[in-house]
């Protein structure tokens, strides 16, 4: 077989590839990457060997330095015949295999180790953290996601006797290699292998993707990491405070870590630590102190007693709830998950929605507020000290002109109940998914009221509002601020890990996410509707009308948000509702991704009804849970392919619906930049279903990923173009203008 050479640095083979022909190295070497790890192959290893069972590859290859490859032809049936023809070929390929699938494991052993090592890294820094922080008299703050972490435990990790296994069959093999000189058996051996090497490998992407986890919490792009906590803690006590030594040494070793983490973007880690380093050379003796106090904005001082006051609730309800927030205020660790703390914020909790419901209501027609009261409407707040003087003062100064508006369907907690009392916004579903009506009626029948109870109630603004007040608002408020297991209500300092100004979401904020989501997704927040004119010879035409939903600003510091209904009742061309937090952590535009994913999968479930999922009625929803509930069974998709979808469902907890909203948040923040990120499959029913802008399509018609589903869909498209050009030339020879709802269709087929 003659040999091709080929110079350093070339890509000889990427995952997924088919799988087609075994390449032997004659010369040179060659790195076999997969995902966490690579091995080296060199002269006489057979590239490819690992895969054949397959008839796809999961590894890439690529040339270290100038290499030569001889290929033979070859598939898992053709193998068997490979081996009759040569001996000494079947034996570089038995020999082979067995070196790649003891180096494979080596790598796998080594991951192992460092998964555990960077938890327990992890875990022992954020603990010297807070002891830090608790020793220089500052309230820990918390890293979001870290209720979710736990230490890797796998499923189906490789069993103990593999490497024996594996072992005496090498020696078997290679030692006695005239005896064991069969080719069926040795097929056996090789595509028995595979197999468990690709298992292996699965379990290295399981630790990669975990090491990556803990890396994004040691260092990530929107700064809610702990490198950000220590840093923020040495700025405060001063970089030449005789106890700022080992923070300095910590940040330091933490430096060491995200150097060697190959998940941590070069670039935003070289910024990071340029961005420290010139902090600390300006910080000298001089750390960053609280220069604001109760003087400056005195009309904070005892912001408690001003609300409760205000509220003008019960004796012994305010006195429990001051004695709440006392404990709450003198607790070091304000996100402690023991029993003591976690009834302490659920005491505080219920006490606040008490007060929050009293002082709300006397508000309605007060039309002097104080801003200490309005602070508390808006974002919770409670206390200056809790809140920290600085952050009162910034809440204080920001409340009477807050960046929202209601016309433009932004709405703060406040206006939100306001619009419903008022009678301008139904109240939403509550956490059971019944509406105000279902649940007066479902209070009827349990015989907590009557019948007329029930018939005054239907149009009572001020009952409507209650509903949404002790529904709707405490579950979402938790839900939105992110971290369910430490929340609580009141506005706090240890949640702030951004500056305030950043964090605060506005109306304009808003309406540039949703733009840039539009901008890719065009039809996202459109629905169709039935247009009839039948006095101009129209029947019916189905119309696409957009309608984008109203966003609704919690009263907390948050990292998340939700998609909370698709529509109201049960008209179509109602807004969605969605919630986010006031003061967002996270990115806006990401979390707005997410619940436009999110809505997109419920108003399909919503339109298609029990057959959501039946197949027999395309859907984007049927389509997708077909796709997911048989994807083992698809020959579209790689064994490469496979493996991530079943990793991917087992971090979604088997949900399809999250699934697709992940899917989705590639599809809109990678694909519809041009950069891959879903397979085959996935790619075409989103691309079908959630199809690019015009803009979007025309650059990636020369991609080959999106070759067939394009043509698919420049089909359809032209055909509908063409059925109301048909309409309009009818329509034109009678001399009859064209209905703005058939021109604006018209206008957002060709979007």
């Amino acid at each position: 077989m003659a040999v091709k050479e080929f110079p350093a640095d070339t890509q000889l083979i990427q995952s997924e590839q088919t799988q087609n022909a075994l390449h032997v190295i004659a010369k040179g070497s060659v790195r076999a990457s997969f995902p966490g790890g690579s091995i080296y192959l060199k002269k006489g290893d057979v590239i490819g060997v690992c895969e054949l069972y397959y008839g796809s590859h999961f590894i890439s290859y690529e040339t270290e330095e100038p290499t030569g490859i001889a290929s033979y032809p070859c598939t898992a049936s053709q193998l068997p015949l490979l081996m009759q023809k040569s001996v000494d070929l079947t034996n570089m390929i038995v020999i082979s295999l067995f070196r790649q699938y003891r180096e494979i494991c080596d790598a796998y052993e080594l991951m192992h180790f460092d998964c555990e090592n960077i938890y327990h890294y992890l875990m022992d820094r954020y603990e010297e953290y807070k002891s830090f922080s608790v020793k220089h008299g500052f309230t820990p703050r918390a890293l979001p996601d870290m209720d979710d972490l736990a230490p890797l435990t796998l499923e189906d990790d490789v069993e103990s006797w593999m490497d024996g296994y594996y072992e005496q069959l090498n020696k078997m093999v290679t030692e006695k290699s005239a005896k064991f000189h069969n080719p069926d058996f040795l097929t056996g051996v090789v595509l028995k292998a595979d197999q468990d090497i690709h298992r292996v490998i699965s379990i290295c992407r399981i630790f990669r993707d975990y090491k990556a986890e803990i890396a994004s919490l040691l260092m990530k792009e929107n700064r809610l990491d702990l490198f950000d906590l220590y840093a923020g803690l040495l700025y405060k006590i001063g970089a030449n405070n005789e106890d700022s030594t080992p923070l300095i040494a910590a940040i330091s070793t933490m430096m060491i870590q995200l150097e060697d983490l190959p998940s941590i973007d070069r670039d935003m880690y070289q910024q990071r630590i340029a961005e420290y380093r010139a902090k600390l050379e300006t910080l000298g003796d001089h750390p960053e102190e609280e220069t604001a106090t109760v003087e400056d904005v005195p009309d904070v001082e005892h912001s408690m007693e001003t609300i409760l006051s205000y509220s003008e609730i019960g004796v012994e309800t305010a006195a429990a709830f001051r004695e709440a927030v006392d404990k709450f205020a003198k607790m070091t660790d304000k996100n402690a998950s023991d029993d003591a703390a976690r009834k302490l914020r659920l005491s505080i909790s219920k006490l606040f929605y008490q007060i929050y419901e009293k002082a709300f209501l006397k508000s309605l027609n007060d039309p002097s507020v104080p801003k200490v009261v309005k602070m508390f409407f808006n974002f919770g707040y409670i206390d200056e000290n809790l809140a920290g003087l600085e952050n009162a003062a910034y809440l204080y100064q920001i409340v009477d002109k807050l960046p929202t508006d209601p016309k433009r369907k932004v709405y703060t907690a406040y206006e939100w109940l306001t619009a419903i009392y008022k009678g301008q916004k139904e109240p939403s579903r509550n956490e059971f998914d019944s509406d105000f009506p279902t649940f007066l009626r479902e209070q009827k029948m349990t015989g907590n009221i009557t019948a007329a109870d029930e018939a005054r109630m239907q149009n009572d603004t001020r009952e409507k509002m209650l509903f949404e007040m002790r529904n709707m608002f405490p579950t979402v408020n938790k839900i939105t601020f992110g971290r369910v297991l430490s929340f609580c209500p009141i506005f706090s300092e240890h949640n702030i890990l951004k500056d305030l100004d950043t964090s605060l979401v506005s109306v304009d904020q808003v309406e540039n996410a949703f733009q840039k989501i539009r901008d890719i997704d065009f039809s996202a927040y459109y629905r169709d509707v039935i247009y009839t004119n039948p006095e101009i010879g129209i029947g019916k035409e189905s119309v696409a009308v957009e309608i984008l939903p109203d966003i609704v600003l919690m009263p907390n510091i948050g990292t998340r948000g939700i998609a909370w209904q698709e529509i109201e009742g049960r008209k179509r061309t109602t807004p969605a509702r969605m919630m986010v937090s006031i003061f967002q952590m996270e990115d806006l535009t990401n979390i707005l991704v997410r619940l436009t994913g999110d809505f997109r999968w419920e108003m399909c479930k919503r339109v298609q009804g029990a057959r959501w999922n039946d197949i027999s009625e395309a859907s984007l929803t049927s389509e997708y849970f077909d796709y997911i509930q048989f994807y083992r069974k698809n020959r579209d998709l790689s064994a490469d392919a496979k493996d991530k979808i079943k990793l991917s469902m087992q971090k979604a907890k088997n949900s399809y619906k999250e699934m697709f909203i992940r899917d989705y948040e590639a599809w809109i923040l990678y694909e519809g930049t041009g950069s891959p990120r879903l397979n085959k499959v996935s790619r075409n029913i989103i691309f079908t279903y959630c199809p690019f802008s015009k803009e979007i399509r025309t650059k990636l018609m020369a991609n080959p990923l999106y070759k067939e589903t394009m043509a698919r869909y420049d089909i359809k498209l032209s055909q509908k173009l063409h059925h109301y050009d048909n309409v309009f030339q009818k329509l034109k020879n009678t001399g009859i203008p064209i209905p703005k709802e058939l021109q604006d269709q018209y206008e957002y087929l060709k979007m």
